[in-house]
């Protein structure tokens, strides 16, 4: 202490404060920096993630918008559903991990279904197998509807037209009433569970179908070719035998009768309106094979050209083929079904 004390004279003593030393000062200074940096970060710190938080809300409002389940309902029912059959009676062997698809010709009877099948099973990919619920005991009630279903599907059902092992789409025709719409809430929960697509097969002249159901009638007991009954024909020459025969038409109850098979594709329609189907027109088929093109896309197959040997019976104006044709045009005349009357394709 010696180096701060001085000796002003003999009577005075003066004492010096001490000098601060300057490595003391830097490190309060240096303190006082780091808090304050401490503090601005902290500060900066809680702004960025308040303004980050913001941005990702905003993002989040952006890029992920609700679903908008009308638009996912309509790309989902223009995919099949994808199925992998283990059939009991076979092995599918290499083609066990191709897919199947599941359809069902949905129709009514003379309105060109035997023809539109041929054409499919025409496709080297396609089993349609064929009228399988003509069969009483196959529809006696809805269990033995989903058994026989269920055989259908796993592909243990054998016709003609199954390609068995490697089938990309398998399924068959049914007719409105072989006890399709009598059990339509049982069928349409096992379609949409089992995942089968609906192909609906209507005429729109309602008159040319009737003129061929009751000239099919005719035959399957007159038997005109050869003492033997068919339905569908190869040839002109049997298709000419079979539309010799003229029908007379109950003018009386014509447009009840016509009103009665309008109404039943329309109910058919809406009972199955919950399922993934298309809908097809007999007379659009027959012009328009482009049609054809559409079938094979609901159906998820690769395209094919569609083919049948089967020959049309009545062709021309329906004038040659009803018996009474003055009195049915006379009745159809002026009302909404007048159109039928033409020759439409």
């Amino acid at each position: 202490m010696a180096e701060y004390i001085c000796l002003f004279n003999k009577d005075t003593l003066i004492i010096k404060p001490p000098k601060k030393s300057p490595l003391f000062l830097r490190t309060i200074v240096l303190l006082f920096a780091m808090v304050c940096s401490v503090y601005i970060c902290t500060i900066c710190l809680k702004q960025i993630s308040t303004v980050t938080k913001i941005k990702f809300q905003n993002i989040q409002v952006i890029e992920r918008p609700s679903p908008d389940s009308s638009i996912i309902t309509q790309l989902e029912a223009q995919i099949p559903a994808l199925h992998f059959p283990k059939p009991e009676t076979f092995s599918r062997g290499e083609c066990a991990q191709n897919p199947v698809r599941f359809f069902a010709i949905l129709s009514m009877q003379r309105s060109g279904s035997g023809w539109f099948e041929t054409l499919l099973n025409s496709h080297i990919n396609i089993s349609s197998n064929g009228e399988i619920f003509s069969v009483m005991d196959r529809r006696k009630n809805i269990s033995t509807i989903i058994q026989t279903l269920e055989k259908v599907y796993n592909l243990d059902w054998f016709t003609s037209a199954s390609k068995n092992e490697c089938s990309a789409a398998v399924g068959f025709k049914w007719m409105l009433n072989q006890g399709l719409i009598e059990h339509h809430k049982e069928i349409v929960e096992y379609f949409n569970h089992r995942g089968v697509s609906a192909i609906f097969l209507f005429r729109r002249n309602l008159l040319r179908r009737m003129v061929s159901v009751l000239a099919n009638s005719y035959d399957r007991y007159a038997k005109l070719l050869n003492g033997t009954h068919k339905s569908h024909v190869h040839s002109q020459e049997e298709a000419a035998s079979l539309s010799s025969y003229k029908p007379i038409i109950n003018s009386t109850s014509l447009i009840s009768d016509l009103k009665e098979v309008e109404m039943a594709a329309v109910k058919a329609l809406d009972y199955f309106s919950s399922t993934r189907h298309m809908v097809l027109y007999y007379e659009d088929l027959v012009t328009n094979h482009t049609k054809l093109k559409d079938v094979q896309e609901f159906l998820g197959l690769p395209l094919m050209e569609l083919t049948s040997r089967q020959v049309k019976i009545h062709k021309g104006s329906l004038s040659d083929f009803v018996k009474n044709w003055d009195d049915v045009n006379k009745t159809l005349n002026g009302t909404e079904y007048e159109s039928f009357l033409c020759a439409d394709y």
